[in-house]
Order: structure tokens, then sequence, then C-alpha cells
């Protein structure tokens, strides 16, 4: 039980860090917290950005009608032939 209610503790106390943060209007307290929410968010930006793509692919693909000719590649093996 002293596991449980140290972890509440800690909960609390994050959650009350937070909340005086808002009401201080300070959210960034040094520059590793500035670079860190800049990270996560290019981070975010990279993820939906390959999204988007993905989904721009796929109805390309889907919305084309015409299958792509395919070559044939390389030489005959005459050795193979009966």
């Amino acid at each position: 039980m002293a596991q449980r209610s140290d972890v509440q503790q800690d909960l609390q106390n994050q959650f009350n860090d937070v909340v005086s943060r808002l009401q201080s209007k300070e959210l960034f307290q040094s520059d590793w917290d500035i670079a860190s929410f800049a990270i996560f968010f290019i981070f975010i930006g990279m993820v939906l950005l390959l999204v988007i793509l993905v989904i721009i692919r796929c109805c390309c693909c889907c919305c084309c009608d015409e299958k792509p000719k395919h070559r044939k590649v390389g030489i005959d093996n005459m050795g193979l032939e009966p």
C-alpha cells in the first residue's frame, strides 16, 4: 500500500505543478522545456505529413485503372530451353 500512496502523491504533485504553471502563464521554465516542446511538435508534424502522403498514395493507386506495362528484364537463358 505504501507504493500506491507514493504514486498517488507523485501524481498529485505533478498535477499541482501543471496547474500552478497554467495559472502563472509560464509554461516553459527553461530552454530545455522549449526545445523539447519544439521537438515534440516537429515529430508530430512529420508523422502527420507521412500519414497524409500515404493516404494520397493510396488514393492515387485506387483511382488509376491503368495497369503498368511490365517489360521483360534481363536475357533469356537458352540453356534451359528443351
